[in-house]
């Protein structure tokens, strides 16, 4: 089962739903970006699913549409407060996520690896992290819980607020990845991994995530909220 949308391309197959992102030279994160990923979500949760959520190659996403973020504070915080939504959705997903990064993953494509179940990167000159405050953001609640959660306290205070951004092979150190490969190798080992994932037990599997999440998803439901009406 394919679908093709605007920026957003979905296949499905053997129950394994490949999500990947299409949208200009940094996969900026826009409202349509956001709306067509919960569409391919919707349809992997349908098919009972694994989800290989990924980019172009060379990166996954370079964070949000800078149009959007710069036409004014409520804009900004309209399109930060659906994508923390989106990555919180990622958190509670009922079937495993796995994130093949295919390169740079830079402010809120960090915080797409910071949200999966599963993270493979690839060996190469790139950089993840977290830019926010080198560009002139204050950090978002919802982000810097996203951060807190899948850090390591000093790697936390690196990225959140110094904005230190890591090579792939730092970044597993860092808590946004869990291995790298040769980027030949990515979408190999990805299928690999969704194909081991394939055999849980997704009713366990989701009923675990949701208890060992649980304190975690009800920060970010009050990190979203404070953030709706907030600034940067």
């Amino acid at each position: 089962m394919d679908r093709m949308m605007e920026l957003v391309n979905v296949e499905i197959e053997n129950k394994i739903a490949k999500i990947s992102l299409n949208n200009g030279k940094v996969n900026a994160i826009s409202h349509q970006v956001i709306e067509e990923l919960n569409a391919a979500l919707d349809q992997a949760e349908e098919a009972k699913a694994v989800v290989i959520l990924s980019g172009k190659e060379g990166i996954l996403s370079g964070g949000y549409d800078l149009k959007t973020m710069q036409k004014s504070m409520t804009d900004a915080m309209a399109l930060v407060t659906e994508g923390s939504k989106f990555t919180r959705r990622m958190m509670s997903f009922p079937f495993p996520i796995i994130v093949a990064c295919t390169g740079h993953a830079v402010a809120k494509g960090g915080f797409i690896l910071l949200s999966a179940d599963y993270r493979i990167g690839v060996e190469g000159p790139f950089k993840i992290g977290l830019n926010e405050v080198a560009i002139g953001m204050t950090m978002h609640h919802a982000g810097i819980e996203m951060a807190r959660n899948r850090m390591p306290a000093n790697y936390f205070n690196r990225s959140v607020m110094n904005a230190e951004m890591f090579s792939p092979e730092d970044a597993i150190k860092a808590g946004f990845l869990d291995q790298i490969v040769a980027p030949e190798q990515l979408m190999a080992t990805a299928e690999q991994i969704a194909t081991q994932m394939k055999t849980l037990n997704m009713r366990a599997h989701h009923g675990t995530k949701i208890k060992a999440r649980q304190a975690y998803l009800e920060i970010m439901d009050k990190a979203i909220e404070t953030d709706s009406t907030g600034s940067l």
